[in-house]
């Protein structure tokens, strides 16, 4: 297949990077296509990038991209994220790939992978356009952000102490003319890390996902990025998603709550969950062996006629 680099601007005026993958043998109209982005701290070199190769290769127009403020996307100051924004960006993946001579407007699916497949259903609950939804091994970022992990933290006292927290870093960072950065994937990995931990070093850290530009390979996210997700709910409209979604999560992930969770909020019969036997977490960023190509590729068939 031919990859190109292309730009195209969001809502916020903010130019977003992406490498555009096409089918050598694509038509030169009609062509079904895929906006892809994730996982959180990711760059499209990593994970979006192998999703994208692999569903070009199956015949789908496929867009990986960077989003706002991330890797050679556009957006200051650097390594922020917000619920909003980032949902933006796959609405405008859409225009660009909308107003393209050999795609179909109205065969237009996304993919989000990992932290990007809560703000890829989110982008599906506004979006019309998007016929087709699928999340991969999910994360919900505003409910880990505002609960913690397994909702460990979820009372209106832990939210607070995250505040005052997250203001006190607010003032610091202005009076530096700075922002700090909350670190990546933790170096050097501490012998008793969980086991997701040790799997996102092994992807992030090694030279099996490792990306100059990422920013779980690399520093993280700004420290207060965290803000706007402590106060937004992606997942407000999931309900009223009416196009076709697939959600996909591995058996062992640590994550598979939050998709698990997010399924049972969505309605209809073209809505479906798919889980892994034997997957982990990291195992759906960028193992074929895991990931249900031939699945997603039946389910955008499907749905992208």
């Amino acid at each position: 297949m031919k990859r190109t680099k292309v730009h195209f601007k969001n809502h916020f005026g903010i130019e977003l990077a992406g490498d555009l993958y096409t089918p050598e043998n694509a038509a030169e109209k009609g062509n079904a296509a895929i906006a892809i982005s994730g996982p959180f701290g990711a760059v499209k070199e990593q994970s979006s990038g192998f999703y994208a190769n692999e569903m070009a290769r199956r015949g789908f127009v496929a867009l990986a991209f960077d989003p706002s403020f991330t890797g050679e996307s556009a957006g200051e100051p650097r390594y922020m994220n917000s619920p909003d924004i980032n949902t933006e960006d796959f609405m405008a993946a859409v225009d660009f790939l909308s107003t393209r001579a050999n795609i179909d407007p109205e065969k237009i699916g996304i993919i989000g992978i990992c932290g990007w497949g809560g703000m890829a259903l989110n982008a599906a609950a506004v979006d019309t356009r998007i016929k087709a939804t699928v999340a991969s091994t999910m994360y919900d970022m505003s409910r880990v952000t505002a609960n913690g992990y397994n909702d460990s933290a979820d009372s209106a006292e832990a939210r607070n102490e995250m505040r005052k927290a997250l203001m006190a870093q607010r003032i610091e960072d202005f009076r530096n003319g700075a922002y700090k950065l909350a670190g990546g994937v933790i170096d050097p990995l501490p012998e008793d890390a969980p086991q997701f931990v040790k799997d996102y070093y092994a992807y992030y850290k090694t030279p099996r996902g490792y990306h100059e530009r990422s920013l779980n390979s690399n520093g993280g996210w700004n420290i207060t990025a965290a803000t706007s997700l402590l106060n937004t709910k992606l997942l407000a409209y999931a309900d009223e998603i009416e196009n076709a979604v697939m959600v996909v999560h591995g058996e062992k992930a640590h994550s598979r709550y939050f998709g698990e969770t997010a399924f049972k909020k969505l309605k209809g019969d073209n809505k479906e969950l798919v889980i892994i036997p034997g997957a982990s977490h990291v195992d759906l960023y960028d193992n074929p062996e895991k990931i249900p190509f031939g699945k997603i590729d039946e389910f955008f068939r499907k749905y992208l006629k």
